[in-house]
């Protein structure tokens, strides 16, 4: 942690187009409470464009990820962009938007692609199952890509894990997906209707399966009730 804050200072003193180049200090710590409250108080000392938050996509329980999330968040300033770093699964987004959190990014709507994985609200959609072998509908029927405007879960199924194009149409329509989810999200946001969004959205996502309790406590920290 105290190292990245020394490449922190060491990367203001070396950038001469802050006018071009946004710098967005990590805050580091780990699960340990005491050293993220550290980092994200330093890193708020420093003039920068954004703040990032680090070292939550490692597969650390999901009841100890939205703790330290929420931890950072109330310290970083809120009138500039904080950018959780490698987050990317749909439920994870919907949450840490709610818990502050404005920017994301990830390599899993493209890695889960190259499985046959195709992203909607009520989760994914594995093609290689045999179920779409006949399923002439597109992967969304309301989504605008490339892939659903032009392709069949049928026809992706047949290719799927065989062909390499099958990897770029499926990563077209996941990043589709991302881009959408998030453009609703922050026209939720924009109308005041943020909670009334999560509900419904957690509706779905969870139409077949409980709601995890991390998910019911992250929200209730921040006031939004689902039941």
């Amino acid at each position: 942690m105290w190292r990245s804050l020394r490449w922190l200072d060491r990367s203001i003193a070396a950038n001469k187009r802050p006018h071009e180049q946004s710098l967005f200090p990590i805050v580091q710590g780990g699960l340990d409470t005491r050293l993220r409250t550290i980092s994200a108080q330093e890193v708020q000392k420093r003039e920068t464009n954004g703040y990032a938050i680090g070292g939550l996509s490692g597969g650390e329980e999901k009841s100890h990820f939205w703790r330290m999330v929420t931890l950072s968040t109330d310290i970083l300033p809120k009138d500039k962009p904080r950018y959780l770093m490698g987050v990317g699964f749909a439920i994870d987004l919907v949450v840490c938007v709610a818990l502050g959190c404005d920017m994301f990014d990830c390599v899993f709507p493209t890695r889960t692609a190259r499985f046959g994985s195709a992203l909607v609200d009520s989760g994914q959609l594995n093609l290689k199952q045999q179920k779409f072998a006949k399923d002439f509908r597109p992967i969304d029927a309301d989504c605008p890509c490339f892939t659903c405007q032009g392709y069949t879960r049928a026809y992706l199924h047949t290719i799927v894990t065989h062909e390499d194009n099958a990897c770029t149409l499926v990563s077209i329509h996941n990043v589709a997906y991302q881009m959408g989810l998030m453009r609703r999200i922050r026209d939720a946001i924009k109308e005041d209707r943020y909670p009334d969004f999560v509900r419904s959205f957690i509706r779905t996502y969870y139409s077949s399966k409980p709601v995890p309790e991390w998910v019911k406590d992250a929200l209730s920290s921040v006031n939004v009730s689902i039941d």
